[in-house]
């Protein structure tokens, strides 16, 4: 083979594979263009089409009678929206110097960020910023105003405790939740009502669908998604009756001196709750478009703990309501009959423990015993009965364990009992002076307000215990039913109709001669109470208070304690006498009084 020869072959050799290679680019570009063609124009598309979210108004609180409690308002958000391009230092430092947020808070916001989300920095700002970031574009290029809904709490601190509020999700709950589709940035129920039914007021945010340019600024809407409002939720809450026991409470701590209490109002024979009180509160709306650190330091610094639903997670001895327990277990038990009358003399004839200020009654029965809130006789009681039996009545009774309403953070509470001594205190034994203590409500007892409004209601309604709830229904923003709450029922008293009606009459003599009788003398309608005085090591004693009413057809009970307010009957008992006036219209001003006022 001549060296001509073997030129031409390596040409040809050469020609060869540049003619496949073009074949085979030609034939991947035709196949990119006919069978990926749509593929990458979705994708092209992607490049300048971005998805703007809006973010839905959560539900609406109404009071059983239909007023609003909570609603929503229209609010300003100074939010990020790199859609191109990050957002500079200078624009955030800008930005930080204008809004008052600092530059390693907006740092944080944009590395939690995710997608093409707004980063919302500021939420609920003044007018005037909205003004400058307008007018000022080209210094704050990819800061936008977003419009949104911002929770309004009408009642400002009334009924704080029972709606809760709302923020902004943190890093751990977004973590909990991310399956469940929240967002950085969302806003969420922090506590209360809005926290346990987050996930039915919020809605579902809708959003635009928006064209840019190269720059990143928006040239034309493509498609909107209206955002969907969260349901609507109707409380068992009174208005009235709610605003009437936040003033009672009030007027009374300012009376005597005092910084905290709690009250709860509910009906007997459904478990609705009417109205819900705990001192010292706080304004839910300062979390609504986030808290500033000296009001946060307010609120956290207070000793009394506003931040705390002392209605439930307020843990107290009961002192002397304990005794409805008690009396319960004695006559069940049958260690005392009805007419067994016991000598009191001021002081228990085994162990010296006796009756405030050295009080001696003489021979006295049940009903009186219970009337006048006698020690010596429940003393008694408790020797007879022994420890293991007053546990037993007190679980009976639902206590040492929570109610099941629907608020979070609801604590336990306690019945003394001898496993919980052996198990935390270096000294096991059981002594009978604790017993005594037990059965006057003293020692290692705890209840909850709403417990101990539970006790009595549990009388009041013959026995029977009803589950607590603050919600009747659930509907759309259309008014459709979503969901309703009716009664549910979670035990029945193990004893007799004869003995309840005997501790009932007992409650019923509290009013009329005994340790309330003075506060209710005509009061036109006939009420069930008990007065009692906690002993508290660390200050003065707490005041209690628990009442039913109407007497014969009971659909109002309250329960009342004053921390550090002394006896029950001049502390507590003033504060549930207005509410049960509240309650049943009596001494209440005129509609012609009210709309003059």
């Amino acid at each position: 083979m001549n060296e001509n020869e073997d030129y031409s072959g390596r040409m040809k050799a050469f020609a060869g594979i540049v003619v496949l290679v073009i074949v085979v680019l030609l034939s991947r570009a035709a196949y990119l263009q006919i069978y990926e063609g749509e593929y990458f124009q979705k994708l092209a598309e992607g490049n300048r089409i971005r998805i703007v979210p809006s973010m839905a108004p959560r539900g609406t609180f109404y009071d059983r009678n239909g007023e609003v409690l909570v609603t929503n308002r229209p609010g300003f958000t100074v939010s990020l929206l790199p859609l191109t391009e990050p957002i500079s230092e200078e624009v955030i430092q800008r930005l930080s110097d204008l809004v008052k947020v600092p530059v390693d808070k907006i740092h944080e916001k944009i590395d939690a960020h995710h997608g093409f989300d707004p980063i919302r920095v500021k939420q609920d700002v003044t007018p005037d910023i909205v003004s400058i970031i307008e007018e000022q574009k080209d210094l704050y290029p990819g800061v936008v105003i977003e419009v949104q809904p911002i929770r309004n709490y009408i009642l400002k601190q009334e009924g704080a405790h029972i709606f809760g509020y709302v923020s902004e999700i943190n890093d751990e709950e977004l973590e909990k939740k991310k399956d469940e589709g929240y967002k950085s940035g969302d806003i969420v129920g922090k506590f209360g009502l809005e926290k346990v039914y987050d996930k039915y007021l919020r809605g579902e945010n809708g959003g635009e669908q928006v064209e840019v340019d190269v720059s990143g600024k928006p040239v034309r809407v493509l498609g909107l998604k209206e955002p969907q409002a969260g349901l609507d939720m109707q409380l068992t809450i009174d208005k009235n009756l709610q605003e009437a026991a936040e003033k009672a409470v009030d007027e009374q701590l300012a009376q005597i001196h005092a910084s905290a209490a709690a009250a709860v109002v509910m009906n007997p024979q459904t478990g609705e709750i009417l109205a819900m009180v705990s001192r010292p509160a706080f304004d839910p709306n300062l979390f609504a478009h986030g808290i500033s650190s000296k009001d946060w330091a307010a609120l956290n610094n207070n000793p009394f703990h506003p931040m705390d639903n002392k209605t439930i997670s307020g843990e107290y001895p009961p002192g002397s309501t304990f005794k409805i327990v008690t009396g319960t277990a004695a006559l069940t038990e049958g260690v005392v009959s009805p007419t067994e009358k016991i000598l009191d003399t001021g002081h228990h004839w085994i162990i010296p423990k006796g009756n405030s200020e050295g009080e001696a009654l003489g021979w006295i029965n049940f009903t009186e015993a219970l009337a006048h809130s006698d020690n010596v006789y429940f003393y008694e009681m408790g020797n007879r009965l022994g420890i293991d039996r007053l546990e037993k009545y007190g679980r009976m009774f639902g206590l040492g364990s929570r109610t099941g309403i629907d608020l979070p953070y609801e604590a336990d509470g306690l019945v003394a009992n001898k496993a919980y001594k052996k198990k935390w205190f270096e000294d096991g034994d059981w002594y009978l002076s604790e017993t005594f203590d037990a059965a006057i409500g003293q020692g290692f007892n705890l209840v909850t307000p709403l417990q101990a409004c539970m006790v009595m209601s549990e009388i009041a309604a013959d026995g029977k215990r009803y589950k607590p709830h603050l919600v009747n229904s659930l509907t759309y923003p259309n008014g459709t039913l979503a969901m309703s709450f009716e009664p549910v029922l979670l035990s029945q008293l193990d004893t007799t109709p004869e003995i309840i009606k005997l501790v009932q009459d007992g409650l019923h003599d509290v009013t009329k001669y005994g340790t309330a009788a003075s506060s209710f003398r005509g009061f036109p309608i006939d009420i069930a109470g008990k007065t009692g005085t906690a002993e508290n090591p660390h200050g003065r004693d707490h005041g209690w208070f628990v009442a039913y009413g109407p007497f014969n057809n009971p659909s109002v009970c309250v329960a009342v304690i004053v921390e550090n307010g002394g006896f029950g009957a001049q502390s507590a008992v003033p504060i549930g006498r207005k509410i049960l006036e509240a309650a049943f219209g009596v001494n209440q001003p005129s509609a012609q009084e009210n709309k003059k006022n």
